[in-house]
């Protein structure tokens, strides 16, 4: 992540006035236009009280011990498969194996990605050999060497299975192996993202009407949207082009090319323009390819993730007009988010439609990115709300989202804090949004509370 580029107004409130105005879980439901502030919250912003550094110091603390007691080290001890290669395909909560499950690419690549972050960060031998391990299991089973790019998924044994190209599995293959090389420094994963890069390019690229379509057939032949598509109903979607944006972002750091900036540049102002409603400011969902939307729905989770994704977007650009602009969406967004999308227990709900909540279920990665996202509205506005917001969404995650007797954390969690889920690990089940969030809320409250103040795991045993 790229330093802040705004003033971090640090007017807000202790650990008391945090927890002091917060709803019980036990409170009503909260009301169309959500919560309302805490009275002791808005009393302390009143007062003009700053930031106790050892509220943020706390924060760190927790976020680095869930990382590396207990993130890292289950998907190190428990998910490869030492036999056949590469990672098991599901993992019950209670850490049953299932042998024959099939394997995705998109496990493997946020794998990927995730190990070799964490080494960046900590340059751990451990994290380094997990990469490798990942890296070697995307290309040998994975890719496919006749036609280029990666099949959707394999048998447990490693044969092709559903042989598709998903353009959304594309594009989190071209984000981990420009991860890998910015973790390693070698040539071959940044020439193989390159590589899929032109291949989204040169098929998927919708030359017309902009943006990327969805699926196409093992020879690259577009395949016609239906219920059956991995990602999306329709010929294109928020989702896909989302990831799109954050793994050509990611490639953009390693690789400076003039064609892949100006295709960045475009897919920004497609998200800003098509993706993005103006008026309530979340994203449409699914779209046709003229951009008509074909779903009124709403995805808290996905609004969220999109709202600090775009910032950094504009920040590898290096564009400082785009910066400002995103960065008033993004907070924006977070406004919106916050006020319908919160539950009174600090999670993130699910979804919603025009008449109000349409899913309240309460998913592990909605709960990571909110944590994400609200700080990144704080760091950005000010607006002690926010961090507030990300500090309530970790402690929902720590009470309710992590499996204390199995390590990681659940999948799925109905709204009164049920285990709905039976994975730990599956095709969409992984390491990246939960260790993903903690590795960015670690390098911001590193901006914020500069070198001369590093977490110590020591000082605290609770995540």
């Amino acid at each position: 992540m790229m330093p802040r580029r705004f003033p971090l107004v640090l007017t807000a409130f202790g650990v008391a006035a945090l927890h002091a105005g917060e709803p019980s879980p036990s409170a009503a439901p909260m009301g169309a236009n959500g919560p309302t502030p805490a009275p002791a919250l808005s009393a302390q912003i009143a007062g003009g009280l700053s930031v106790d550094p050892a509220l943020l110091h706390t924060y760190a603390v927790r976020v680095e011990a869930e990382l590396k007691n207990d993130i890292l080290p289950f998907w190190l001890q428990h998910t490869r498969d030492r036999k056949r290669g590469g990672f098991y395909g599901e993992i019950s909560n209670d850490l049953v194996v299932k042998e024959d499950a099939p394997r995705g690419a998109l496990l493997t690549s946020r794998i990927l990605w995730t190990f070799s972050a964490a080494y960046r960060r900590y340059q751990d031998p451990a994290y380094l050999e997990m990469a490798r391990w990942a890296y070697d299991d995307l290309l040998t089973r994975f890719w496919d060497q006749e036609q280029g790019g990666l099949f959707w998924s394999i048998t447990a044994d490693g044969q092709p299975l559903e042989t598709r190209k998903a353009i959304y599995g594309q594009a989190f293959g071209i984000y981990a192996l420009a991860e890998y090389h910015r973790a390693t420094g070698d040539r071959a994963p940044l020439d193989r993202a390159i590589e899929l890069y032109r291949s989204v390019e040169s098929h998927s690229h919708d030359l017309a009407n902009r943006g990327y379509f969805e699926e196409f057939t093992r020879e690259w032949k577009r395949m016609p949207n239906s219920r059956r598509s991995f990602v999306s109903p329709a010929p294109k979607s928020q989702n896909t082009l989302l990831h799109v944006m954050e793994a050509y972002a990611n490639l953009l750091r390693v690789w400076p090319d003039p064609e892949l900036r100006g295709n960045l540049r475009d897919l920004v102002d497609v998200m800003l323009t098509r993706v993005l409603n103006p008026a309530n400011h979340h994203l449409r969902l699914f779209l046709d390819n003229d951009w008509t939307p074909r779903s009124d729905g709403i995805s808290y989770g996905h609004d969220i993730e999109f709202s600090w994704l775009l910032v950094e977007t504009a920040e590898v650009l290096g564009d400082h007009d785009l910066i400002a602009r995103t960065s008033t969406v993004a907070v924006e967004v977070a406004r919106a988010t916050l006020a319908e999308g919160v539950d009174a227990d600090g999670g993130l709900l699910s979804e919603a439609g025009p008449t109000g909540l349409t899913n309240t279920h309460k998913e592990w990665w909605q709960q990571a990115e909110a944590a994400t996202g609200f700080f990144n509205a704080y760091q950005l506005s000010g607006d002690p709300r926010f961090l507030q917001a990300s500090m309530h969404s970790w402690e929902f995650i720590a009470t309710h989202v992590i499996d204390r007797t199995h390590g990681e954390w659940y999948n799925l969690l109905a709204r009164d804090g049920t285990v709905l889920s039976r994975d730990k690990v599956s095709l969409w089940k992984c390491p990246y949004h939960n260790g993903r969030a903690c590795l960015e809320l670690l390098s911001r409250l590193d901006d914020i509370l500069g070198a001369a103040a590093p977490a110590h795991l020591s000082d605290t045993p609770k995540p």
